[in-house]
């Protein structure tokens, strides 16, 4: 990349963590509804004794289709997302949906309040890597209308056309977020 297109990129990268700011404060004097973001622990044994996988929170998200927003104006991808819930002895046909139920207790055993979202897995994103042209996906470094450089949102993994820039993505997102409609 040549002087001026990094020069360009730190530009579209600031313009981006302004962006993010902007988000947290809106979703924050909003009172929006926010999900944990926990990390996985798997189970082990202590002293002999085993000890059950858990969740452990580790803070709150706003979860903003592919991407959480911390109340410190951190980004992530979103991750895995379970819902909390007690064990329960059922019948299970699909080893998948067994693992499910085991994440959803997971949370439970780590103090995370029944029906409470848990999000897990979650990366976190680094906006400087997006100016240095490296992988930070979801987040992208592609051009705008005028042909300069912005910071983009991949929404679609599948597709590789399926990239917004961060800011309208951010507004779209945040407004439901904080003014969810009626019935929602």
């Amino acid at each position: 990349m040549s002087d001026e297109g990094a020069a360009d990129a730190a530009v579209a990268v600031a313009r981006a963590r302004e962006a993010v700011r902007r988000a947290a404060e809106t979703l924050a004097a909003a009172s929006a509804r926010t999900e944990t973001l926990a990390e996985y622990v798997p189970g082990r044994r202590i002293l002999g004794v085993p000890r059950s996988p858990r969740m452990r929170a580790i803070g709150r998200v706003w979860r903003l289709g592919v991407l959480l927003l911390d109340t410190d104006g951190r980004l992530y991808s979103t991750g895995r997302v379970v819902r909390a819930e007690r064990v329960a002895r059922r019948g299970v046909t699909a080893e998948s949906v067994a693992e499910h139920r085991a994440l959803r207790a997971a949370a439970v055993r780590g103090g995370i309040p029944e029906g409470a979202s848990v999000v897990f897995d979650a990366v976190p994103l680094d906006l400087a890597a997006v100016a240095r042209a490296a992988d930070s996906d979801p987040l992208v470094l592609m051009a705008d209308r005028d042909g300069g450089p912005v910071v983009g949102v991949r929404w679609n993994p599948a597709a590789a056309d399926a990239a917004l820039p961060l800011e309208p993505y951010l507004a779209e997102r945040v407004d439901l977020l904080a003014h969810p409609p009626q019935g929602a």
